[in-house]
């Protein structure tokens, strides 16, 4: 009998590509849909439990579902990491691919805006509307103050990224501060790409003054974690060629770092403290997600399912992220009025069923809301370049990869 011969494993290496890992047929962009609508859920899921539940150190012997509910909750950093990445790696891998193009910029800007303002306009009436129910908002006697959550300047301010720069958060809605991260993000980057790629040397130089005087305007903290965000587009056009050994010892690796930093790092505000942290785990994440970069295996009966599942969750995750504080205001409301109350026992599994349910409502009503409004984002900005720029957008943009 012959031996078998054994083929050696090739060595794991980075390739370097000409353009961005924007495919919707592979592995990694099902990953991405995926996490994308897990992250928006665990950001959602947080909010609950902290808007009506106690805080986990205010007491004594807790519960053990309640702890283990606290620990599954407690990732929304990390979760608001993951969308930093991701965006970079979409909408700055994009504007790569297109460089060069007829209006790449000015096409960039539409789509930017569309992105964002198709969900943020609807979702301040609704903060209007139910901050007039709830006597919140005089309708009488509109205010301009800076300091007024619910003022027209911290409206206009919320619209243009200036939330937590000049102005508060539009309506007590916390989780708008990272979308003026994003605003900035998305202004830096073709900047940056101006700085290293216009054609001519006043327009580079144009770029870069603008670029440092942003840099100088903004604050420090907003700017360092702007590097997140270009290690996503970055890593857009890496590949790491490894097998699925090493794959899987770098996602064990970054599940046990992410577990670290949950329980012992930095979780609140995406500052200094956090910033060591949130690189590795970056670092770590974009290695993993380049080594997918392999076709979906068409024999598998679960790949059509979950991507099915995951496609319909990370269409709404933007809307989810945006519009739930709302909801959740709607939400305590409607339970103080008609039940008098709005705080819930750590001690009471009831309660934890009622967690669910409202969690649950939060997710349908923000899918409800996208059918609403976010579905409609193509429609918007076919027309927008079409008025703009004099030609309609007719490309299909497939929902994964929604930028």
């Amino acid at each position: 009998m012959g031996k078998s011969i054994m083929k050696p494993h090739p060595m794991p290496s980075i390739r370097f590509l000409r353009e961005s890992q924007l495919g919707e047929d592979s592995l990694h962009s099902l990953l991405m849909s995926l996490l994308r609508g897990l992250a928006a859920i665990e950001v959602a899921a947080a909010h609950v439990r902290a808007g009506f539940f106690p805080g986990l150190r205010t007491l004594d012997d807790p519960a053990l579902w309640y702890q283990a509910l606290s620990f599954l909750t407690g990732f929304a950093h990390q979760a608001v990491v993951v969308f930093f990445l991701i965006s970079g790696w979409l909408v700055g891998g994009s504007l790569l691919n297109k460089l060069g193009q007829p209006q790449a910029i000015k096409a960039y800007a539409i789509d930017r805006i569309t992105r964002l303002w198709t969900v943020l306009l609807p979702t301040f009436v609704l903060i209007l509307a139910s901050g007039i129910v709830s006597g919140a908002i005089d309708p009488h006697t509109p205010d301009f103050s800076r300091a007024n959550d619910y003022s027209v300047t911290t409206l206009a301010g919320n619209l243009f990224g200036l939330q937590t720069i000049v102005v508060p958060e539009f309506g007590g809605n916390f989780p708008l501060w990272s979308l003026s991260n994003e605003t900035w993000y998305y202004i830096m980057f073709p900047l940056l790409v101006m700085c290293l790629a216009a054609g001519s040397g006043t327009r580079r130089a144009l770029a870069t003054l603008v670029l440092l005087l942003i840099g100088m305007l903004l604050p420090f903290d907003m700017v360092l974690y702007f590097t997140i965000w270009l290690l996503g587009a970055a890593f857009s056009r890496v590949r790491v060629e490894c097998g699925t050994s090493l794959r899987a010892l770098l996602l064990v690796v970054l599940g046990m770092a992410s577990v670290v930093f949950r329980l012992k790092g930095s979780n609140d505000d995406m500052v200094i403290a956090s910033f060591p942290q949130d690189l590795l785990l970056s670092v770590l994440f974009l290695l993993f997600l380049s080594s997918t970069v392999n076709p979906l295996p068409a024999d598998q009966r679960f790949v059509g399912p979950l991507r099915r599942v995951a496609v319909f969750f990370s269409n709404f995750s933007f809307t989810l992220y945006v519009v739930h504080i709302p909801l959740l205001g709607i939400i305590g409301y409607v339970g103080m009025t008609l039940f008098g109350r709005r705080q819930f026992s750590a001690d009471s599994v009831g309660d934890l069923g009622i967690y669910l349910g409202m969690l649950l409502a939060v997710i349908v009503g923000a899918y409800g809301f996208y059918l609403l409004f976010e579905a409609r984002t193509y429609a918007v900005r076919r027309r927008m370049k079409a008025w703009l720029m004099g030609r309609a957008d007719s490309a299909p943009q497939p929902a994964p990869a929604k930028r």
